[in-house]
Parts: C-alpha cells; sequence; structure tokens
C-alpha cells in the first residue's frame, strides 16, 4: 500500500469523524422543531436516496462487462443482502431513536461521548459469542465507566440522572449490537447495498412510528429542513460511503483511532455552534472516556507485540 493511498485512507476517515461529529448538532437543532421518529424517519430515507442512483448507475455500468453466471451470483448476492439489510436497519432504527430521543434531556457533547462508549461494549457484547478479549481491553472497559460517572453523575444528588444520559448509554449498547452485526455481515455482500437497504428500513419503521405516536407537521419539517438535509445527505448517506471507501486504504487499528475522534468533534461543534460549555467534571469524564476508549482500539496493537517479544 502506498504512501498517497494511506494519505487517502486517513483524510477520509477523518472527513467521516468529523461529519458524524457536527450531525449531533444538526440533530440538537432539528429536535427544536420536529420530534424524534419524525427527524429520524426523514433522514434515514434521505441517506437510502443518497446511496441508491449510485448504487443503480454502478451495477449498469458492471453489468455490462459481467457473464450470465456472475449477474445469477450477484442477484443471489441482492437477495442476501436485503436479509441483512432489514436486521441491520431494525437494529440501527432502534439505537438512532434512543439516541434522538436523548436530545430532550441532554446536549449534544455529552451524547456525542457517550454513544462513543459503543467501543468499549462491542467487547462485552462479544463474549456472548465466545470472542476473546484482551485484559487490556477490559482495564479500558472499567476506566470508561470512570469517565461516565464524572461525565452524567452528580455527586451532590445521586437520585438525579439525566434521562438523556440513559437514553444516549441504550443507545452505546444497540450500536455495539449493530457494529457486531456489521462485521459478521457486510463480508459476504457489497457494503454500499448494505448500507442503502439498512437505511430503508430503519427510515421506513421511523416514519411508521411518526404516524402512529407523533403528529409530523409539513411547516414543522420545513423549520428543520437544514438539519435535516445535513444529518441525512452528509451522515447517513456520504459519511458512511466514506467510511468503507477510507478503510480499504487504512490499517484497521490507525481507522478505530481516527473513527474515535467522532466525540471530539461532536464536542467541539456543541461549544462552537450551540454554545454548549461543560463543567470541570463534565471535561475530567470526558478526557478519561476518551482515553479509554483510545487505548481500547490500541488494545490489539498492543497485544500483538507483547505476544512477539522475545523471551527475557
Amino acid at each position: 500500500m502506498t504512501q498517497k493511498t494511506q494519505l487517502r485512507g486517513v483524510l477520509m476517515l477523518l472527513l467521516t469523524a468529523f461529519i458524524w461529529g457536527t450531525s449531533f448538532v444538526a440533530q440538537s437543532v432539528g429536535m427544536e422543531s420536529v420530534e424524534a421518529f419524525t427527524f429520524n424517519g426523514i433522514r434515514t430515507l434521505m441517506g437510502a436516496c443518497v446511496l441508491l442512483p449510485f448504487i443503480m448507475i454502478r451495477d449498469r455500468l458492471t453489468a455490462k462487462k459481467m457473464t450470465d453466471g456472475q449477474l445469477a451470483e450477484r442477484k443471489r448476492l441482492n437477495k442476501k443482502t436485503v436479509v441483512y439489510g432489514a436486521v441491520l436497519g431494525i437494529v440501527l432504527c432502534a439505537a438512532s431513536n434512543f439516541q434522538q430521543f436523548a436530545f430532550n434531556y441532554s446536549t449534544s457533547g455529552k451524547i456525542a461521548f457517550i454513544t462513543a462508549f459503543y467501543m468499549l461494549f462491542v467487547p462485552l457484547i462479544g463474549l456472548i459469542f465466545r470472542k476473546k478479549t484482551p485484559l487490556i481491553t477490559w482495564i479500558c472497559v472499567a476506566f470508561g465507566f470512570v469517565g461516565l460517572y464524572f461525565l452524567c453523575m452528580n455527586p451532590d444528588d445521586m437520585s438525579a440522572v439525566n434521562k438523556g444520559d440513559i437514553l444516549s448509554l441504550i443507545c452505546s449498547v444497540i450500536y455495539a449490537v449493530h457494529i457486531l452485526l456489521v462485521e459478521k455481515f457486510a463480508p459476504d455482500v457489497d457494503g454500499i447495498k448494505l448500507s442503502c437497504v439498512q437505511f430503508a428500513v430503519s427510515g421506513t419503521i421511523s416514519c411508521i412510528l411518526m404516524f402512529i405516536f407523533e403528529n409530523p407537521q409539513i411547516s414543522a419539517i420545513g423549520n428543520a429542513i437544514l438539519p435535516i438535509l445535513y444529518s441525512g445527505i452528509m451522515s447517513c448517506g456520504l459519511a458512511y460511503t466514506f467510511q468503507i471507501v477510507g478503510q480499504k486504504y487504512t490499517e484497521a487499528t490507525v481507522a478505530s483511532l481516527l473513527m474515535c475522534m467522532e466525540s471530539v468533534f461532536g464536542v467541539l461543534s456543541g461549544a462552537v455552534v450551540l454554545h454548549e460549555i461543560l463543567s470541570g467534571r463534565e471535561i475530567i469524564g470526558c478526557v478519561i472516556m476518551f482515553a479509554a476508549i483510545i487505548l481500547s482500539q490500541l488494545s490489539d496493537l498492543i497485544t500483538t507485540r507483547i505476544a512477539k517479544r522475545p523471551p527475557q
């Protein structure tokens, strides 16, 4: 892999983290005009619509160079993609709506950091699938919970737990499940098609829930159109595509570290755009959590180097 392609991958993943981080601001602003199911339903369907033309044009161009056997194999894989995408769409719908409801009670910066906790929940849930987890990762999980305590808990009133923090934490757990499912499904199918299907399913479910539990108004949607457009086109549509392409040119550990920047961009954009200021205690919590997340992503690299070290 050349240095040029590595740089391209790093820049794409940094752009992905920036878009996802700043999208927390768009989600927060959008909630001032519309409710959670309305916002998520429209933006995820918009994400699917962004990817669909690209998929159709690409498939049409590549079909001219494919044999009948290859076309039949692609058709078979497309059916598998729909099944996998439906499962991911249901999980994504649950995660994104828990997160969106959190904006009713908490700030975009705190939600960004708590959501990033999925990187520590992944090894915990991975135990169900009998995935081995290095000791250093468990240490990171412990420190992550310490950071979460500083970020979310008020020592003067331990009973006053922020509902938004709890919803964000539930969202983080569900996102961890989503990551493990993507890890299982993605190698067998086209990643961009898988993304498109999951957005379509997630958006459809959210829209159904929107009509059942909410009262969507065209005028309100119009007031929130810019946050919806940014979150739908940039976050759902483009950022996911950048992630897939960027990871082709970037070593896995470096990619994970770059994606951790999502939480940092979330806090910074919340401070700049929404003037959200974290307390000293909350900043300490963010620092501890971010350090734990970074170290957890380096755990595989550290463990491998220790294993390769010659005995003394």
